[in-house]
């Protein structure tokens, strides 16, 4: 293992355990192991499980950041709207190994308090899709276009579909969603 991946290698094997075992029953020898590496090894990157977790959950955060921080400094149309649909399932898609370990361990999840970083990003997404001066049913479309992109993740995972055809219909529905909310205007 070169230096320079040993943290992703960690991060991933790591996912992967506390995927298939639960993060309650994977233990940082585990993640050792099937890294054939030694605890001193592990320990020089991460000290407790929690901490690969917290890291895993930053590594997310950073290109959400990033998406909240463009959006912000784009005109509040439609097609800027649409594009940050976009680049969310983008951001969705590459941390779905993540999301699938939230779904199987919420319990350890609502323990480690991650929520509410992740919640607080969530918010300032919907404010920036949301159309505040729409009507109840739109302001509704558009919170739904959001956590349509979430929803896909969970309900489609087990129908026989190529990944990436399920990422861009779940996608369609979401911006059909917010294109029917806007009803035409900017």
């Amino acid at each position: 293992m070169t230096r320079g991946n040993t943290r992703q290698r960690i991060q991933d094997v790591a996912l992967e355990l506390f995927a298939a075992r639960g993060y309650e029953k994977t233990s940082l020898r585990e993640i050792a192991e099937h890294l054939g590496v030694t605890k001193a090894a592990l320990y020089y990157h991460f000290k407790t499980k929690e901490d690969i977790v917290i890291s895993l959950f930053e590594d997310l955060a950073r290109p959400c950041d990033e998406l909240i921080a463009w959006a912000g400094e784009q005109p509040p149309v439609l097609e800027t709207k649409l594009e940050v649909l976009r680049r969310y399932s983008e951001v969705l898609h590459q941390a779905a190994p993540l999301f699938r370990f939230m779904h199987e361990n919420q319990a350890t999840m609502r323990e480690l308090s991650i929520g509410e970083s992740f919640k607080d990003r969530l918010l300032k997404l919907i404010a920036i899709i949301q159309l505040p001066d729409a009507g109840l049913s739109d302001q509704v479309r558009c919170s739904a276009a959001l956590f349509t992109v979430h929803a896909g993740m969970f309900t489609l995972q087990d129908i026989e579909s190529d990944p990436e055809d399920k990422r861009q219909a779940v996608l369609e529905v979401a911006q059909e969603l917010l294109t029917t909310a806007h009803g035409g205007r900017d």
